[in-house]
């Protein structure tokens, strides 16, 4: 029987699993849960900015009612009393929405959407909202609306983004889950940089509605945690079909609620330091993602340092990044061209120059890609590779201009070593890999093949039980 927690902290330490666990025994109650994270984030929140939208009146009376609902002998849903703020991104019906633009500062949306609608409705309880990018741009978190999210681990330091609220909240312990999105690390490079779990999902896996385009694949959402247990879970509740989205797969979420049970023994997993030599990696970043070799082989692994084709992934990535900024943003250039920061601008700006042979030779050359990448996948089960190619860096600077002596002329430049797998369309785990000397965090990936989730997931359970990265908190009052 698991000790019940005697003080705030310590409830808010514990795992997702563990916390569901004690609230569906009724160990513990949905308002002592929530009420304790409410403490934590009055305490804690103020250094980091990682919640930006609170609303504890509105969070203690869903959990009142959760606990009527527990008394009553109703059917509890999987994250039944466990507190979630939703990524600033996503619609939340009565709660603004601001996208982190001063456009939207004071929106409130009149509908959730179907992500947040799947949360709530598996019992999770609503407390506020996470910061973003403007309009989730970058991957790091600051906007003119909010200002920056600062590293649990470093306060001097970027939380990363699109998802840096909600990883920074994850790894401070003022939220047991979290959603987050993904195009170009989004999600991968604030695990990474905060010593959390995200899952990059295959497209269709977790819905998106309302979509302006429901065929873009480069976008997705995705479920964090501090454990990959926790990730789990939270996309059991996230995954599923939805007849209104071409795209969605039919396998049920509840799929992936069964225990992650699996061995390394036999593995075949192909090793990418630097993905075949096409991107710059900090060297701290290369030594400690290169020291995960050794668990996987200990483990019974076997590894072979090795790379899918990404011949032309660069260029599929910019165009349909850029052609989905254009369909998503494109309007706001003529009416708000002076309330966009100048990055957004530009990439807005490079939608509208694409032309009809600029997008065939994308679409063309993506699905060589993702043909070349199924054969790779039968010669191995997983590739790992480090998540992000540079450490948490100065939280005011805007983006890394150089990387192991190499210029990085974008913005975008320094995120390669997320986007080039997202032409995949693969699934992708950021888990923690470990610490650099000064005690930032690394994470390392774990790519499996399209529709894998639960491989990959089963694979991370095990390497995270090898190496317990993922445990040591960052030292926050």
């Amino acid at each position: 029987m698991p000790v019940r927690p005697t003080d705030s902290d310590a409830l808010c330490g514990l795992d997702a699993v563990e916390l569901a666990g004690l609230v569906r025994r009724r160990e513990l109650s949905a308002r002592e849960v929530v009420a304790a994270h409410l403490d934590r984030i009055e305490r804690v929140n103020p250094a980091l900015n990682a919640i930006v939208t609170l609303d504890a009146e509105g969070a203690l009376a869903a959990a009142g009612q959760a606990d009527e609902r527990a008394a009553s002998g109703a059917e509890l849903g999987p994250l039944h009393g466990l507190p979630i703020a939703f990524k600033d991104t996503h619609l939340t019906r009565g709660m603004r929405t601001t996208h982190g633009s001063p456009l939207f500062a004071d929106h409130v949306p009149d509908e959730d959407e179907l992500l947040v609608e799947r949360v709530q409705g598996a019992g999770a309880i609503r407390i506020g909202k996470t910061n973003v990018p403007e309009f989730a741009a970058g991957s790091h978190t600051f906007n003119p609306v909010f200002g920056a999210t600062r590293n649990p681990y470093d306060t001097t330091r970027s939380a990363g983004g699109s998802s840096g609220g909600a990883a920074a909240a994850l790894a401070a312990r003022l939220t047991p889950i979290a959603d987050g999105s993904d195009m170009g690390g989004s999600l991968r490079n604030p695990a990474s940089f905060c010593n959390v779990v995200g899952l990059r999902t295959t497209p269709g896996r977790v819905p998106a509605l309302p979509s302006g385009d429901l065929w873009e694949t480069l976008g997705v959402a995705g479920p964090m945690g501090r454990t990959v247990a926790d990730v789990a879970l939270l996309l059991s509740a996230m995954a599923g079909p939805d007849r209104r989205c071409p795209q969605s797969l039919e396998t049920p979420g509840s799929v992936f609620r069964a225990p992650l049970e699996r061995d390394l023994k036999g593995l075949r997993v192909a090793y990418a330091p630097d993905l075949g030599g096409r991107v710059a990696v900090d060297p701290e970043v290369r030594e400690v993602t290169g020291r995960q070799v050794k668990v996987f082989e200990a483990a019974g692994a076997h590894v072979v340092e090795d790379c899918p084709d990404l011949d032309g992934a660069e260029d599929v990535f910019r165009i349909l990044r850029a052609q989905a900024f254009r369909t998503g943003l494109g309007p706001l250039l003529e009416t708000s061209r002076e309330q966009l920061k100048p990055s957004l601008i530009w990439n807005i700006e490079e939608g509208v120059k694409l032309t009809s042979a600029d997008l065939a030779r994308a679409r063309t050359e993506h699905t060589r890609l993702h043909l070349a990448a199924a054969g790779f996948f039968e010669r191995y089960d997983v590739l790992i590779a480090p998540v992000s190619q540079v450490l948490p860096f100065d939280v005011d600077l805007e983006y890394p201009t150089v990387i192991d002596g190499q210029q990085q002329h974008t913005y975008l430049d320094w995120m390669r070593s997320a986007y080039l797998l997202t032409v995949l369309g693969a699934p992708a785990l950021s888990v923690p890999a470990g610490f650099t000397d000064a005690g930032l965090p690394v994470g390392l990936q774990i790519v499996g093949p399209p529709r894998a989730e639960r491989t990959v997931l089963e694979i991370g359970a095990a390497y995270e039980a090898a190496t317990g990265h993922g445990r040591r908190a960052p030292t926050l009052s």
